[in-house]
């Protein structure tokens, strides 16, 4: 009886451990954090929840934007957008074509957004 009872618990153990194994590896900021390693543009969002902010990565350097909700005619939707940089020390090698990249990008999942991208992105736009 004891040894079906430990086989019993081992099995659980199991199921838990492949279970955390799995969730790992689907985990949004595991694959975040590849993508920043790997110098690759990876964009995580609630689409549904417009009080979270979603985080981005591009050639190695990290994103955030600030969704503000408006009006349209028919409904209300995400209208502005702020985007800041983690880490402006990461921002070297970012290009003027880089960022409108990934205004692309944002577009494709808020087209009605308006983009507004914070210091020190920002100055790259004004030169």
């Amino acid at each position: 009886m004891p040894v079906k009872t430990f086989q019993v618990l081992l099995l659980i153990a199991a199921i838990f451990l492949l279970y955390g194994f799995y969730n790992y590896l689907r985990s949004p900021e595991r694959k975040l954090k590849r993508a920043k390693k790997n110098k690759q543009f990876f964009l995580i969002d609630d689409k549904e929840n417009v009080h979270k902010n979603f985080t981005f990565v591009y050639k190695g350097c990290s994103f955030e934007g600030e969704k503000y909700i408006g009006s349209t005619e028919e409904k209300f939707v995400v209208a502005n957008i702020d985007i800041t940089v983690h880490d402006p020390n990461e921002l070297k090698g970012i290009s003027k074509q880089d960022l409108l990249f990934l205004e692309e990008k944002i577009t494709e999942h808020y087209p009605r957004a308006t983009l507004h991208w914070k210091h020190p992105i920002n100055t790259l736009f004004h030169t």
